[in-house]
């Protein structure tokens, strides 16, 4: 009996497909190298709220590990860094692998927007002695989620005089804050009844900017008056100047440390600077990778992908054309040649909400980094389904570097669903899949994922660029 119980565990040892936490299978000096690389993580994070503070981090850290413009028909070798930026909100970059370029290309490629508020192109008003900015929602938000937070305000304005102004108030220690109002419970009894999704509408996502009158200036929209004077004497604007601004509100508060033991990261953003980042960095660390390795952090992502800053433009292709010609092959031979992780977050399992998941098939906080082999909505909408060939390739070059992984979907099959940008490289005949990190309040003001998840994405990436 004890030889056939034995005979049994050694079986199942050997058959099943064994689901544990990550921290059963790290050593104490690999979770200690997690907590670093986290550290670095939430620090990035904190500095990059938007696409283009993320766009001008990453090619800071590019730079400074020796990465070089891009110039069509530039002489390359291996071991050659070279990046390009696109309009400040996206960016590729580069490094030239020792095997032939039509041999393809490793391309992992996450996108640097995220769900926010931004102000419309006539934002700033007065109402009753109060100063406001009209917005336009970014990204699928659940809006009642946006109220009653303190909120920062990132972005750039256009001058008349073709000058730029950064801005950025909210962040530093000082700074104020804004915020967007809402009912009190006592008189919120017709509110209450409203839908969950017209709980707070669009339009009364507004912000609230001021409320002291220019001097003491008892004329009408003396507020408003105050504020464009606070506006002008700091940077510089007119109310004019609004119309060729782009200014986004972003949660206010830091990302850091979740939980007792330390083990999650709560922030805003995650949703997809949580795989830009382990991508980039894998990216800085690769010296001399056999295929040439390529990381692009692309904008737009959020409202599908459209515009020339997203991926469904040419940016990428174009990129890979005019890298293909300095080595006087065809861009198409290279592209069809490549392999690709969409770099993407999926959604965690959360026990408070367990309807939505099929447990057997979703994702887990510690189960390491998500390989997602289709996406979309329902009957697959809107997805790339990777091939059984390529799955297979990803599963084997996880498993011998060790990486902890885990294969997902996004919810049950008529639950929902969502996309990613991998469809879209994709259909320029490369081979993709999802790969990312699972996360917790997904699209929602504060995320939160898992230390060991985000350090294990990097890991997949690393070892995906060798």
């Amino acid at each position: 009996m004890e030889n056939k119980e034995t005979e049994r565990k050694a079986l199942r040892e050997k058959l099943f497909n064994k689901k544990k936490h990550g921290a059963f299978r790290m050593s104490e000096e690999e979770l200690s190298k997690c907590n670093s690389f986290c550290d670095d993580y939430i620090s990035f994070l904190n500095s990059s709220k938007t696409e283009r503070e993320a766009c001008i981090n990453a090619e800071q850290a590019l730079k400074d590990a020796g990465f070089v413009p891009f110039k069509v028909g530039m002489e390359l070798k291996a071991g050659d860094k070279i990046y390009r930026n696109n309009r400040g909100k996206a960016i590729i970059a580069s490094v030239i692998g020792t095997n032939p370029i039509e041999e393809g290309v490793r391309l992992c490629a996450a996108h640097i927007d995220s769900p926010r508020l931004d102000l419309k192109q006539n934002p700033l008003y007065e109402d009753n002695e109060l100063a406001l900015f009209k917005t336009h929602y970014y990204g699928g938000i659940k809006k009642y989620q946006w109220t009653a937070i303190p909120l920062s305000l990132h972005g750039v304005i256009v001058k008349l005089d073709g000058t730029s102004v950064v801005v950025n108030i909210g962040e530093d220690e000082g700074d104020p804050v804004f915020c967007v109002t809402d009912l009190l419970p006592h008189l919120a009894v017709e509110q209450m009844k409203r839908s969950s999704t017209t709980l707070i509408k669009g339009e009364e996502l507004n912000i609230l900017v001021g409320s002291m009158p220019f001097k003491n200036d008892e004329e009408s929209e003396s507020v408003k008056l105050n504020i464009l004077n606070i506006l002008y004497e700091k940077y510089g604007v007119i109310e004019e100047d609004f119309l060729s601004a782009e200014l986004e509100a972003v949660p206010a508060f830091k990302a850091g440390d979740v939980g007792f033991d330390r083990s999650m990261i709560g922030g805003y953003g995650h949703d997809d600077r949580v795989c830009a980042y382990p991508a980039l960095r894998a990216l800085l660390d690769c010296k001399n990778p056999a295929h040439t390795a390529v990381v692009i952090l692309t904008d737009k992502e959020e409202t599908g992908s459209d515009g020339n800053t997203g991926l469904c433009s040419s940016y990428l292709k174009y990129f890979i054309e005019d890298l293909a010609d300095c080595f006087g092959v065809k861009g198409h031979h290279v592209l069809s040649a490549s392999q690709c992780l969409s770099a993407d977050v999926n959604a965690a399992f959360d026990p408070t909400f367990p309807d939505v998941m099929e447990r057997k098939n979703c994702a887990y906080l510690n189960r390491g980094v998500c390989v997602t082999k289709f996406t979309g909505a329902r009957g697959k909408s809107g997805t790339s389904d990777a091939s059984a060939e390529f799955v297979g390739v990803v599963h084997r070059l996880l498993n011998e570097k060790n990486v902890i992984w885990q294969t997902v979907e996004l919810g049950k099959v008529d639950a929902g669903g969502g996309g990613t940008v991998a469809a879209y490289i994709a259909n320029l005949d490369v081979d993709t899949i999802d790969v990312g990190v699972p996360v917790l309040c997904m699209h929602a003001p504060y995320e939160i994922v898992s230390k060991i998840d985000v350090y294990m994405t990097y890991r997949a990436f690393a070892a995906f660029m060798e």
